[in-house]
């Protein structure tokens, strides 16, 4: 409206305002602007809804459609196609009332997008339509006549989705009983629209030039133009007859313009083919408009027949033939000698150039309509026609395509029947035309068949089906002159066809190809009903009548026809080829007789040529006589030759007469024995004429013949194919099936089995060919044929199966490893059996074939490695194996045989799994195996089904006597484990546990045996088939195959730490679920689980607890009613104990209550040998410390403690009494049993009292305690070792244990527990006691640590070394430190520690290195302790070195003796990564040998921290440099980044790093405990993660250079990691470290702001005032932190940029917390008020990394500077001068 500054009109006194005007505007003419923009068919602007409008016309319209409306007005496509989405979307949420609000103004929008020049849009607006239509439904009427024509254009839209998207909203809007109505009542309008944009519209015109570009103009015009004559077709196919009549005045001002008609030239191929679709519906339906613009019609359509572009061809030629039919005098108008046949030559000259498939079906019909004057003269015009079809089919591009030259054929063989029927006349011409068809139309056109196979299919079949149809006319008498002429022509074609033939195989050039196409040829015309199947069935319907039978169409009802209709005269009747029956095809001699001489005189041509070309006129001849096989072609064969002399097929005398007369056995003896003899040709083809001489024989010359052939040299070979062939064509297998029966064959097939089985078993060499055909000419004889029947005799079948039986399982018992040498021959023999198996019903009643089905069986339900077979081979095996068992299981019907199938596979199973020795794999297949059979057996409910099983159970289940012997060939070596988990008490020498350790790889047989019977029962039980109990097995009960899976679960859970095999099984089952299914189908399994462990104890007590523990919360479970009182434990044995032992937790109080004071009552009254008997002390104190153990109640308190306590006086006084029992004063070389197992229950006993009632004892019961395990220490301190037995290991774990619970308790002593206890206990403890115990403990765990030698470790010397290692880790910091062990010093080590600090590190740090993890973490747990107390010597160094002036750069190494262990681990790490990249997680094997490496290396690197994060900042600056100039920090960030998990956090836990609540690897800070098996394989990810967070927190500065020095990947993966899970807690940490920091800083004050992770930092001095604001950056600390000016007073600009660049380099360069920096940066600032100068080269007092002060003064300007500035400075620019005046520094 112009600037603002811009003199205003005069008279002007309201600055512009649209809205104003547009009141006004309303005002003065009485309209609503409801909308603003152009109109809706000139590239308006849509309309919108004013939001300055009225408001009642506002309100109409929601708001949100008010918004998408006026986001579709805008002209990019994207904003247009979101707004139509969004508006779809509203239309379905909002109500109807809401939605019709934006009809009014929805009429303008949809005819102006609509026809977008976006295809995504005008389908969007599609959508959108059919959204609103199911809203709005019957209020859309009123709009419908503004929208309707660019509905119509929508649906034909060249976009494909566009267009159905309208289609489809318009069937939403109208069934299709009302459509014409609706575009009936909106014709006009529609009309309007379609006549604008054909005949008025422009590019120009459609769209602003000014907007759009040129390219989418023109775009858009031929998009509209082409969718608006389809239009104007689909409104006339929709309007009904009348309504069309109405609009053919408007329709004639349409064609009457020129305009109109030049569109059938537009360069626009969419364009013209429109065109002509519209010109057809004129056509079908106002025929007259069309007669009436004829002159304009028929030039601008018959003309256009060359148009070749594919997308306007269909609708030229459509619209040909439909002019044709409309316009009868159309050829008055176009001038077809020079305009349209010369047009048409070319196109078919080309072969209709790709699109044969378009126009040479319309050829016919098209010349149907073509006058007399104008294919006059005929001779020159079908001469010209069929000669440019022949060239085209020729053509390469026809050649190419089977569906073009197989058009153009169906359209010349069309044409030529057609005119030959319409020229069947006498006269000449007539007779002529008919020659010239034959001879140089069809006969060439079959030539080129032969010498091309791509055309034969084609040709061939139309020309059989032509002869068919003139046989069928020369045998219709009804029309005679027809008939006549039909029986002339006849002849000619066949006599023209066999000199055609004949010359094709005499050519000099003649080739296989040929004589297949000539062969092919004449076995169609032979069989011609194959011609009828091989034609394809046209899609376009012409129909050919008689002109008496013309249909009148009434050109006036409105409907087009489906078929196109034509004349043809004197054209039969609608004829149906396929009713010609085979019988009269056969029979017709007018082909048959000309056909036969054919065959013949070809035949007899091959025997001439044979000598020359034996091989493809041989296989021409086979084809010949196989086809044609009748005694007249053999007497023509024999032609010339002398009688052959038949005898040598001759049995008795009075048949020679017969076979000698017959020529094709005189051919067989003469020819066809010698071309076998000779090799001469492909078998195949000879026995096929083997075949056709048998046709013309006898039943008993056939067999003479066979049996002869049979006896030949290739007499194999020859059966092989003659058997072949008879199983494919039930008509040969017919023609020598008495044969086949026959003993000769019969015999033969069993010596050949026994040959090749033989074969097979000796040279296992591959087979050779004829072998191959061997086996399968035994698969012939084993399948099944006709009427359900072997082919040869039953009895040979049941010998053959025999011998492959016995092939498998004789020879094979011997040796497995021989399958893997016969494996091609087992390949054949499996076939064999797969055939035979699923033949013939029944054919597994022979127990041959049973005996088959068992080896096989065999064979499969062992491993691989056992029987050396291929994958291949297997499935062959176990495909055989599975179809004879569903054979056998449906033919019995309850039959079992007694030695059978079922029974025998049954038995071998029960052996296998009892006495052979099978893997884990191995036990995999054979329990798949048994799966699968049970699975068959379990299908359907069959009654056979249930005796099987049966038969299965029984005989694979073991009796007691066999149970009893699989349990004692268990290994006992678990039980030193479970004595060493005090799960079980002895007092008696238990199994060696020398080396001589349980692991082969081989499961025992009773877990074989349990898990096979479980998986049966279990099976059967899914399948819901219940069997008595006696059913099973007369003995065994289901429950006691329960027990046994238990008890097998049971050792193996105890087993599996010593034989890795044994861990494999124990998972695998648990996989299965089978405890919990055990449990539902056996309920009585407790009672007798229960017993067991009272007659047995040892494992079946720890059975019976497990099994308790799991059931407990079982209703049905009572365990009272199993034992009923407690008096049925006593008089204790060894058995009652160890079920007291693992049930005590599961009995009522009361019963343990009886239980105790029976004990304890029995404990007061043993004396001598009593005290260490089951029955008396031992096992009495035993039964007190299981109750001790379990009688804590959930508030802590000890029941009956009185009584516990005067356990504790009754054992004090047995040592005054009976002290022989305590091992005191022994060596414990070799300890008695029963010594040792009463002293392992005393200090069992002694750890408990500590543990639940140390405040309760007194001051002599603490004097015995302490005083007993200082004499147990010493009396085992010099004998304890690995190969100690149980017992002695016991002993001393307990002893141990026993030292790590006192060293606890009084490390750990409270106050208020401190006065409970006796005085001076924790004196007398830490400074008696103490220094006696570590002083023997510590030497004795490295003694026995030292005795490692690498081997695998039994876990019961693991549990020796967890325990010292528990003990000893527990040493005292003073007692570590002034340890007693042999001086260690390494050669050439630089150290500043005390000398026993020095032998301490190398004593320990090595322990890292062992590959024993209770070594590792008690070295770890030691050195943990003394890491804070080294850094101290360092500084005193530091200090001193100080003091005596000398303050060059230090570079201080960590302790040399940890770095020694992280250098050495190093190297391994380097070799076990060096091709993992950085950040790709590792997954590490727990107790491996790269585990106890890693574990190693990241434990000493956690020391190190320790060791870094306890010196103080001016070690830390001389430390850090150290690390990262050696790599060390280099490599320890790069491996750690190959152990930390991708996602470390912990499971149940959501992924989101923004949960602020996440709990991840990082955020969980755990101890590193000995024991801690079950986390084993994540304590590698969670050391790695604990180790990175830590150098993260104490090196933040070294790691943030490394991170910036590494290349982009490592650099973008570390910061993205990082970022994601360390930052947030790191920042919150050092936010909450200086909230919750004591430090107090004068004249500075320090405030947190958590939220914005920033620190506020305000110092002042005096009328000095600085406000310093640190930020943290996201990915802290790799990030730098930022130093931001706040508020500042009386300071320089230059001194306050030094100081904001001296923080800076505090917080980012020194490797400390921000308090640390702050501290740093205040002194340096403090130092600078106090008069100390700066250093002139880094301008500041404090050095920014090693914080000492500048001290080397220049003799010259007297100016300091730090050392380690100027050492840079000298190094950096090569010169010796002072930095200030340049002058030489001395």
């Amino acid at each position: 409206m112009g600037g603002k500054n811009k003199q205003r009109t005069k008279g002007n006194v309201r600055p512009s305002s649209s809205g104003k005007a547009a009141e006004l505007l309303a005002k003065d003419k009485g309209t609503v602007p409801g909308f603003v923009g152009f109109g809706a068919t000139h590239n308006e602007l849509a309309y919108v809804p004013a939001i300055q409008g009225l408001e009642e016309v506002d309100s109409l319209v929601d708001a949100d459609f008010r918004m998408v409306l006026r986001k579709m007005s805008k002209r990019d496509a994207t904003t247009k196609l979101k707004a139509l989405q969004e508006f779809a979307t509203m239309c379905k949420e909002k109500d109807a009332e809401s939605v019709k609000g934006v009809l009014p103004y929805w009429s303008r929008i949809y005819c102006k997008i609509s026809l977008d020049h976006d295809r995504r849009v005008r389908e969007a607006i599609q959508q959108a339509f059919e959204s609103l239509i199911l809203q709005v439904k019957r209020n859309l009427a009123p709009y419908l006549k503004s929208i309707m024509g660019h509905w119509l254009i929508a649906q034909c839209d060249t976009y494909g989705p566009a267009a159905s998207a309208a289609k489809m909203a318009f069937q939403v809007a109208f069934p299709p009983n009302k459509q014409s109505e609706a575009v009936a009542f909106c014709k006009e309008e529609i009309t309007t629209i379609l006549d604008d944009n054909i005949m008025k519209e422009t590019p120009e015109t459609l769209s602003d030039p000014q907007c759009v570009p040129e390219e989418e103009r023109e775009g858009k015009y031929l998009r509209v133009v082409t969718s608006s004559f389809l239009a104007m077709k689909k409104l006339l196919d929709l309007l009904p007859e009348n309504e069309r009549m109405v609009l053919k005045d408007r329709l004639i001002k349409v064609l009457s313009q020129s305009k109109f008609w030049k569109y059938c030239k537009h360069k626009n191929p969419q364009i013209r083919s429109a065109f002509f679709e519209l010109i057809i519906a004129f056509c079908q339906h106002l025929p007259e408009l069309m007669k009436s613009e004829a002159a304009k019609v028929c030039p601008a359509v018959l003309l256009s027949i060359d148009d070749m572009d594919p997308v306007v061809c269909p609708s030229v030629w459509a619209a040909a033939l439909y002019v044709l039919s409309c316009i009868e005098d159309c050829w008055a108008h176009v001038n077809a000698n020079k305009g349209v046949l010369p047009k048409l030559w070319i196109v078919l000259k080309d072969g209709g150039q790709g699109l044969a498939s378009v126009i040479y079906p319309s050829l016919l019909p098209f010349f149907s309509k073509l006058p007399e004057e104008i294919i006059a003269p005929k001779m020159e015009f079908f001469t010209i026609f069929f000669s440019t079809c022949a060239k085209g089919l020729l053509s390469e591009r026809a050649l190419m395509s089977c569906s073009e030259s197989s058009a153009i054929v169906a359209a010349i063989m069309e044409c030529l029947r057609f005119t030959l029927h319409q020229n069947l006349g006498m006269n000449e011409d007539q007779q002529k035309l008919q020659e010239m068809l034959i001879n140089n139309q069809l006969l060439p056109l079959v030539h080129s068949a032969l010498k091309n196979p791509k055309l034969q299919n084609s040709t061939f079949s139309h020309l059989a089906d032509t002869l068919l149809s003139w046989e069928r006319r020369a045998d219709n008498l009804e029309i005679k002159e027809c008939a006549d002429a039909y029986r002339r022509l006849l002849p000619y074609f066949w006599d023209g066809l066999s000199q055609l033939c004949i010359s094709q195989v005499e050519s000099a050039e003649v080739d296989k190809n040929l004589l297949e196409g000539v062969s092919s040829l004449l076995v169609l015309l032979k069989n011609p009903e194959r011609a009828q199947k091989t034609i394809v069935k046209k899609k376009g319907k012409i129909r050919f009548f008689d002109e008496e039978g013309t249909m009148n169409v009434d050109r006036n009802n409105g409907n087009h026809l489906a078929e196109l209709t034509f004349d043809a005269k004197k054209m039969p009747k609608s004829e149906n080829l396929g009713d010609i029956s085979r019988c009269a095809q056969h029979s017709n001699p007018a082909r048959t007789v000309p056909l036969e001489n054919l065959v013949c005189q070809l035949a007899k041509l091959c025997i001439a040529h044979i000598k020359k070309h034996s091989e493809i006129y041989l296989a021409f001849l086979a084809t010949l006589v196989s086809s044609f096989p009748s005694r007249n072609l053999f007497t023509v064969l024999q032609e010339g030759d002398n009688e052959g002399n038949a005898e040598i097929f001759l049995e008795e005398k009075n048949e020679v007469e017969t076979m000698a007369s017959n020529p094709a056995v005189q051919f067989l003896n003469q020819k066809l024995l010698t071309w076998m003899k000779e090799d001469k040709a492909d078998f195949s083809c000879l026995i096929d004429m083997l075949y056709s001489i048998l046709h013309c024989c006898q039943n008993n010359e056939k067999m003479i013949i066979l049996n002869h052939i049979s006896q030949m040299e290739q007499g194999w070979l020859i059966l092989f194919y003659v058997i072949q062939k008879a199983c494919v064509d039930p008509i040969k297998y017919v023609a020598i099936s008495d044969w086949l029966k026959g003993d000769v064959l019969g015999e033969k097939l069993v010596l050949l089995a026994d040959e090749l089985c033989t074969m097979a078993m000796t040279t296992g060499s591959l087979p050779r060919k004829h072998d191959s055909n061997n086996w399968m000419l035994l698969g012939f004889a084993l399948s099944k044929h006709t009427n359900n029947e072997f082919m040869i005799a039953e009895m040979y079948i049941e010998r053959i199966i025999d011998r492959l039986h016995r092939a498998l399982s004789k020879d094979l018992s011997e040796d497995l490893t021989k399958t893997g040498v016969m494996e091609p021959s087992l390949s054949f023999i499996c076939d064999l059996a797969s055939n035979f198996f699923c033949s013939i019903k029944g054919c597994l009643q022979m127990s041959s074939a049973e005996d088959l089905l068992f080896t096989i069986f065999q064979l499969c339900a062992q491993s691989q490695e056992k029987t050396h077979l291929s994958d291949t081979a297997l499935d062959k095996l176990k495909n055989a194996w599975l179809l004879g068992l569903t054979s056998l299981i449906n033919q019995q019907e309850g039959h079992l045989r007694k030695y059978g199938f079922f029974h025998s596979s049954a038995t071998w199973l029960k052996n296998q799994v009892q006495t052979s020795a099978l893997d884990v794999k191995s036990l995999q297949v054979l329990l798949s195996c048994v799966h699968t059979l049970l699975e068959k057996l379990l299908e359907g409910t069959r009654p056979q089904s249930l005796s099987h099983l049966k038969v299965l159970v029984q005989c694979m289940t073991p009796d007691n006597s066999e149970w009893e012997n699989l349990r004692q060939k268990l290994t006992l070596q678990w039980l030193s484990k479970v004595l060493l988990k005090e799960q079980i008490s002895l007092n008696r020498d238990v199994v060696s546990t020398g080396s001589n350790i349980y692991s082969p790889d081989k499961i025992p047989n009773h877990l074989c045996a349990t898990t096979l019977l479980c998986h049966v029962l279990l099976q059967i039980q899914e399948a819901n088939i219940s069997f008595e109990q006696k059913e099973i097995h007369p003995v065994t009960s289901i429950s006691q195959i329960a027990a046994e899976m238990f008890y097998a679960l049971q050792w193996c859970e105890e087993m599996k730490d010593f034989c890795p095999t044994i861990s494999i099984y124990h998972e695998l089952l648990l996989h299965f679920d089978i405890i919990q299914q055990l449990k539902k189908a056996c309920s009585a399994t407790w009672e007798i689980l229960f017993s067991r462990s009272l007659e047995k104890g040892l494992l079946w007590a720890l059975t019976t607890s497990e099994y308790i523990a799991e059931t407990k919360l079982d209703s049905s479970y009572n365990l009272k009613q199993l034992y009923g009182t407690v008096e049925r434990f006593f008089p204790l044995t060894e058995a009652s104990l160890h079920t007291i032992q693992n049930i005590i937790p599961s009995l009522l109080q009361e019963d343990k209550d009886l239980l105790l004071f029976q004990c304890i009552a029995k404990l007061s009254t043993s004396e001598g040998s009593e005290i260490t008997s089951i029955d008396g002390g031992f096992g009495s104190l035993a039964v007190i410390n299981s109750y001790l153990k379990e009688g804590v109640t959930e508030g802590g308190h000890v029941l009956h403690d009185q009584l516990f306590l005067d356990t504790l006086n009754i054992i004090m006084g047995w040592r005054n009494h009976e002290e022989e029992i305590f091992l005191f004063d022994s060596t414990l070389k070799n300890p008695q049993p029963h010594l040792l197992g009463i002293n392992v229950e005393i200090l069992r006993f002694l750890r408990l009292l500590i543990k639940y009632l140390p405040t309760l004892l007194t001051n002599e019961q603490w004097d015995f305690i302490m005083c007993s395990i200082m004499m147990w220490l010493e009396a085992f301190s010099n004998t304890a070792s690995f190969d100690s037995k149980a017992l002695m290991l016991h002993f001393v774990s307990q002893c141990c244990g026993m030292l790590s619970d006192l060293s606890y308790m009084f490390q750990t002593l409270t106050p208020e527990m401190s006065k409970t206890l006796p005085a001076n206990l924790q004196n007398e403890w830490n400074n008696f006691f103490v220094e006696g115990v570590y002083s023997q403990l510590l030497p004795l765990f490295l003694k026995i640590a030292a005795e490692y030698k690498g081997i695998i470790l039994r876990p019961t010397s693991v549990h020796l070394l967890t325990a010292l290692g528990e003990a000893s880790a527990l040493i005292p910091l003073k007692q570590l430190m002034n340890h007693n062990l042999p001086a260690k010093f390494v050669a050439g080590q630089k150290s500043n520690l005390s000398d026993k600090l020095q032998s301490a590190m190398n004593t320990l740090a090595p322990l890292l290195l062992s590959r024993v993890r209770p070594v590792q973490i008690t070295a770890y747990h030691m050195l943990y302790k003394l890491m804070p107390e080294l850094p101290a010597f360092d500084n005193e160094h530091l200090k001193s070195d100080d003091d005596n002036g000398n303050d060059e750069e230090h570079g201080l190494s960590p302790p040399a003796a940890l770095m020694s262990v992280i250098s050495a681990q190093e190297k391994v790490l380097e070799n076990m990564f060096s091709n993992i990249p950085v950040g790709e997680y590792t997954d590490i094997e727990p107790l491996s040998e790269a585990y106890y490496c890693i574990l190693g290396y990241l434990l000493g690197w956690k020391l190190l921290l320790i060791f870094f994060k306890a010196s103080p900042s001016e070690l830390r600056a001389i430390y850090a440099p150290y690390l990262r100039d050696s790599k060390c920090l280099h490599k320890l960030l790069q491996n750690l980044f190959r152990l930390m998990p991708e996602n470390p956090t912990l499971p149940g836990q959501c992924t989101d790093s923004a949960n602020k609540g996440q709990r991840t690897l990082f955020t969980e800070k755990r101890t590193i405990f000995l024991q801690e098996i079950k986390a084993l394989h994540t304590e590698i990810p969670r050391l790695a993660c604990v180790v990175y967070y830590s150098v993260l927190e104490d090196l933040p500065a070294t790691v943030r250079l490394w991170w910036n020095n590494q290349d982009k990947r490592v650099s973008s993966t570390v910061d993205k990691y990082t970022s994601k899970y360390v930052s947030n807690i790191l920042s919150s940490q050092e936010i909450a470290a200086v909230q919750t920091s004591t430090q107090i800083f004068k004249s500075m004050v320090v405030k947190a702001r958590p939220v914005a992770r920033e620190v506020l930092a305000i110092y002042s001095v005096d009328d000095i005032f600085i406000e310093l604001v640190i930020q943290l950056p996201t990915n802290y600390p790799l990030g730098s932190i930022t130093v931001e000016s706040g508020k500042r007073v009386g300071v320089a600009v230059q001194q306050w940029r030094n100081w904001m660049l001296q923080l800076n380099t505090f917080l980012n360069l020194q490797n400390g917390s921000i308090m640390e920096g702050l501290a740093l940066w205040k002194t340096n600032v403090d130092k600078r008020f106090e008069g100390i100068e700066e250093c002139m080269i880094c301008f500041s007092v404090i050095h920014g990394s090693n914080y000492s002060l500048p001290r080397k003064a220049c003799r010259t300007c007297k100016k300091k500077f730090h050392s380690a500035c100027l050492y840079r400075w000298f190094t950096s620019s090569n010169k010796s001068t002072c930095p200030l005046c340049r002058e030489t520094f001395f």
